[in-house]
């Protein structure tokens, strides 16, 4: 005795297609959340203390990025510039002006001004500025135009994928040194095979396992 009619058969083959189809959109829309700005804070510029802009100081003034991250090239930290920095040229100019008298105020007091970190890692993931320099690695390769950037944002996701993308071919990527602060430079047409022989002269590996950044 058939208890279930023949058509049962053919929605049961369609529920377990339906959910599967289901499952899986739901899995690619949270793939699409995790990478969205919304989690990974990318191209939402942040609330500073002094709403510095990189485009008019990078790039209406031409102020080359190691005059303020003054150790980019020798240590993992590019460096915060200390108030006096600022105030090598704001002694001068704008002066007076109130919407730099944060800057007055810390440099009259000796109390650092509270800079909101924008390219933040995580705490578990290592990461060195002047290797990656050394070996032709370009600040808007990972920070973006700033030179374009009234307020500072994160360019990039800084996701690990991001990061593996680079390590597994970096001749897509890197440049001569003399360029790494040239926030004008444009990849060349044969950027593969100029970035071949740049892997090759700088003797860069392609590093990518786990302990290369998480140690």
């Amino acid at each position: 005795m058939q208890i279930f009619h023949p058509s049962t058969n053919t929605l049961s083959k369609f529920s377990i297609l339906g959910g599967l189809f289901i499952i899986a959109a739901l899995g690619w829309a949270l793939a699409g959340v995790n990478r969205s700005p919304y989690v990974t804070q990318s191209k939402i510029a942040k609330e500073q203390p002094v709403q510095f802009s990189h485009k008019h100081h990078a790039g209406d003034c031409g102020i080359d990025c190691r005059y303020c991250h003054t150790s980019v090239e020798t240590s993992s930290f590019a460096g915060i510039p200390p108030t006096r920095t600022c105030m090598n040229c704001h002694s001068q100019l704008w002066a007076t002006s109130p919407y730099l008298e944060p800057v007055r105020e810390s440099f009259r007091t000796g109390k650092s001004l509270e800079w909101v970190r924008v390219n933040d890692l995580p705490d578990f993931v290592y990461f060195n500025h002047s290797i990656h320099i050394h070996k032709g690695v370009g600040c808007d390769t990972c920070h973006g135009k700033v030179n374009q950037m009234p307020l500072m944002w994160q360019d990039a996701s800084l996701a690990m994928e991001w990061c593996l993308n680079c390590h597994r071919h970096p001749e897509k990527y890197v440049r001569d040194r003399k360029e790494v602060f040239n926030m004008n430079y444009n990849p060349p047409p044969d950027q593969n095979q100029k970035g071949r022989e740049i892997v090759k002269e700088y003797r860069i590996r392609s590093f990518t396992d786990c302990s290369t950044c998480h140690r």
